[in-house]
This record gives C-alpha cells, sequence and structure tokens, in this order.
C-alpha cells in the first residue's frame, strides 16, 4: 500500500481513459455512515481500485476495499471485530438510461457531473458487506443473572401435582 492520499473527489471517466490504479487507506473519519455502525471509529479502511476500459470500450472500476471493523456482538454486546471487504465491479455510466444498457454483469455507477466523491461509493459497498448480526465465533453466552437458584425439596415424583388436574377436572365438569 503506498502512502500517498487518496483523493476525495474523482473524475472517473478520465481516471478509466489512462488507466489508473487508486490505492492506499485511509480513516473511518471520512466514512461518517459506517463509523455510526460501528464500536469505534479508529480502525483504517484500505481501498485498490483499477479504473479502465473493458473489450467493449465501456469504463469500468474493479477492485476491492476493507478491513478490520469492530461491531458489538450480538451475543454477549463486547466488540467483536469483523473482517470487511467489498468487491468492486462497476461501469461508469452517465444517465439511468445508459445504466439498463450495461451488461449484467456490471454494477451501474451512474456518474451525471465530472467528478465523484470517492469515500461515499466505498463507504455504501462496505455497509452492504457489513454482517446483518455480528457475533464471536466462541462466544459464552451468559444465561442467568443474580444469584444461583438450587431446588433444595425433597419432593419425589409421586408427590408432585399434576398440573394438568385443573383441565381434566374441566373436561369432567367438575369445578372446584
Amino acid at each position: 500500500m503506498s502512502n500517498v492520499p487518496i483523493p476525495k473527489k474523482i473524475d472517473p471517466r478520465k481516471l478509466a481513459e489512462r488507466g489508473i490504479r487508486i490505492e492506499g487507506s485511509t480513516e473511518l473519519k471520512f466514512m461518517p455512515n459506517l463509523a455510526s455502525m460501528l464500536v469505534d471509529d479508529q480502525a483504517e479502511v484500505w481501498i485498490d481500485l483499477q479504473f479502465d476500459r473493458d473489450e467493449l470500450k465501456i469504463r469500468t472500476v474493479q477492485g476491492s476495499a476493507g478491513g478490520k471493523l469492530a461491531m458489538t456482538c450480538q451475543r454477549c454486546l463486547e466488540p467483536v471485530e469483523i473482517d470487511v471487504e467489498a468487491k468492486f465491479n462497476l461501469a461508469i455510466a452517465p444517465t439511468e438510461e445508459h445504466a439498463n444498457n450495461l451488461p449484467k454483469y456490471y454494477d451501474p455507477l451512474i456518474v451525471e457531473g465530472d467528478e465523484l466523491e470517492l469515500f461515499p461509493m466505498v463507504e455504501e459497498e462496505l455497509i452492504l458487506t457489513l454482517p446483518i448480526v455480528p457475533y464471536h465465533d466462541d462466544c459464552s453466552i451468559q444465561t442467568s443473572f443474580g444469584e444461583e437458584v438450587t431446588d433444595t425439596s425433597t419432593n419425589t415424583d409421586s408427590d408432585k401435582t399434576n398440573p394438568f388436574s385443573v383441565l381434566a377436572a374441566l373436561k369432567g365438569g367438575k369445578l372446584d
């Protein structure tokens, strides 16, 4: 990974014409929607995107982005580290109509103007890859709270009353 800062705004058409690759990492402060779903925003997200033209002369964006992000375990409510990786296979389209005519193996990236904000695009893809219910694989769940209750009674099976005896009495027409 390079230490060159990732640009916030890009012109994806020009980058595709030149075959430019953007590679590096960024802080989560540039992705506030993603950061709001996490325990902390101290992680870094790596980005590796290749802008190019395919054999049909369609401008494309391919690559991936990801990182180790801390979410709340839904079993024990403690932080759990999740490996997240979003894959990009996008085709740049100027309008919705052009996007409908793209080959189905591409996801459309509609860019109406000249510039595109890179971080929100990456952020949306990363949000889509987050688990719906994050949890530890070896999470021990606390199943009881407070003091442990022990059964000290000496009842045997014959001493216990049948909990369905009331129903039997009702069925037989007897009311107590």
